[in-house]
């Protein structure tokens, strides 16, 4: 697989869509040194900054205080899609589907079902000792006795395993019963997301490009998992960075730096420079 550095249209990058965990943040979910400023610089500079995760909106603009002028933000996988603070595209999930997924994740026991309702998740009360694990992401939180009572709008339900082996029951439970009327992705070892079919980070992107005017030729991506998928295969400059998984070269074109080694920041870097050069 191909350095980033082996990318000769990075002056012609427009937008750049970045996932956060394992990609953006390091492993301690710290941000690269210096990002505000280079935000700044990718503004100026005529690029569209453009965080790209499952993680809710309010939950992604508390980690660039100071930017949300000037960024955009795709949340929920692509369900939720801010520029400026002005809403670009927003799905949302039919409740039958959503509850058919709620009462199967239920009877199942091995998870905590959390519903995502654009500004905070609905979550039951059985599950509170996993309080952290949610707040993580989600930074309201309701609590409810059962799902039944709940009338909030959503655009995604997530499913977190605490033992870390969402994999196997994407593949062999959730994937097989549902992937036929919801887009069903994994997002790393803990969680499964199901969103309406078409939504996915990759078509949340490509909203984001029609809205801005940018060929989605010109804009760019980085991630290191399942659901960076679509917006990958999307976008006309991908990258991956090299603490993602082997399978994920089949669905990029370049590598950079790991997210410890502050790959995103090096790629900033390096498109900032070629621009200069143009």
């Amino acid at each position: 697989m191909q350095d980033y550095t082996a990318d000769q249209g990075l002056a012609n990058i427009k937008l750049l869509a970045v996932d956060m965990d394992l990609t953006l943040l390091a492993d301690d979910g710290s941000m690269p040194d210096g990002m505000a400023e280079r935000i700044r610089a990718l503004t100026d500079a005529g690029v569209v900054f453009c965080p790209a995760s499952g993680r809710p909106v309010p939950t992604l603009l508390l980690g660039f205080s100071g930017c949300e002028d000037t960024i955009a933000v795709c949340g929920d996988n692509g369900g939720n899609v801010l520029y400026r603070g002005e809403v670009v595209y927003r799905d949302r999930l039919e409740p039958a589907l959503w509850r058919e997924v709620a009462a199967r994740a239920v009877a199942a026991g091995d998870n905590v079902p959390v519903l995502c309702c654009y500004d905070h998740a609905t979550c039951l009360w059985r599950d509170r000792a996993h309080y952290a694990g949610i707040h993580k992401y989600y930074k309201e939180i309701r609590w409810v006795d059962s799902y039944d009572e709940v009338a909030d709008e959503s655009n995604k339900f997530s499913l977190l395993f605490p033992a870390y082996d969402a994999e196997p029951a994407f593949r062999d439970i959730y994937q097989p019963e549902f992937g036929d009327r919801l887009y069903t992705t994994n997002a790393g070892r803990e969680w499964i997301d199901f969103m309406n079919l078409g939504v996915s980070k990759g078509a949340g992107v490509a909203h984001l490009c029609e809205s801005l005017g940018i060929e989605i030729a010109d804009a760019a991506a980085v991630g290191d998992t399942y659901n960076d998928i679509p917006m990958l295969e999307k976008v006309g400059h991908s990258f991956i960075v090299a603490n993602a998984e082997s399978h994920m070269e089949a669905h990029a074109r370049f590598r950079v730096p790991s997210n410890n080694d502050q790959g995103v920041a090096v790629l900033i870097d390096a498109i900032l420079a070629a621009k200069a050069r143009a």
